[in-house]
């Protein structure tokens, strides 16, 4: 496939997207710690698979997603951009310091980041430490954030068991209170599973992506 076609294709792809975002039913629950006067910049951090539903909340500032240099992070870089969100590439295994340097330029220029701790392709529920080092060189701070869908699917044969919501469903989406840079990985990630939990919670924990998140929850 081209780079012209894989351009299109996100473009589509993201038109799509965006009219599937506009049928959930969604809740938003902000952890009242978390102050939207602070003018140090938020490090949006989550589990992959749970991202589709986070498309949905109405993002306070710009913010700015690192995307591979694969040719599906080419598509994935268009879609992202039909919902509004900047996009840099790089990823830990190529063009991954220059793709955090360019998110710690975007951040310093005003802009949010979001962070899929586990990503690009894993282990599940592994923190990486992209995002840590990201606020700590810019004094930004760690907010953590879980997704849950009342009715959906979730695919199986994925790494990630990326979770799509059914169109018209009950979506809840959970910002944790901040956390600083200077904790651990996994202090990190017990604070994302927390929200993620919490999310679950909020739509009756239906499915067995939610019941993953809760087990790693009482792990963590």
């Amino acid at each position: 496939m081209t780079r012209t076609l894989r351009s299109a294709l996100g473009f589509a792809l993201g038109l799509l997207v965006k009219l599937y975002l506009a049928t959930l039913r969604v809740s938003l629950h902000v952890d009242p710690s978390l102050d939207h006067d602070d003018p140090r910049p938020w490090i949006l951090c989550f589990w992959h698979g749970d991202q589709f539903p986070l498309l949905s909340w109405k993002r306070r500032r710009p913010t700015v997603a690192l995307v591979s240099h694969s040719a599906d992070g080419q598509i994935q870089a268009q879609a992202l951009r039909r919902q509004g969100l900047s996009v840099e590439r790089g990823s830990t295994s190529r063009g991954g310091a220059r793709g955090l340097i360019a998110i710690v330029r975007r951040l310093e220029q005003g802009h949010h980041a979001a962070f899929a701790l586990d990503g690009p392709k894993g282990p599940r529920f592994t923190v990486a430490s992209g995002a840590r080092l990201a606020a700590r060189l810019t004094g930004g701070v760690l907010v953590p954030m879980g997704s849950a869908s009342s009715r959906g699917i979730s695919l199986e044969k994925a790494w990630d068991k990326f979770r799509i919501p059914f169109p018209f469903t009950k979506v809840a989406v959970r910002l944790g209170p901040p956390v600083s840079a200077d904790v651990s990985n996994e202090e990190l990630g017990r604070a994302v599973t927390h929200a993620s939990a919490l999310a679950s919670g909020d739509v009756g924990m239906i499915g067995s992506h939610q019941n993953a998140v809760l087990r790693h929850a009482r792990r963590a």
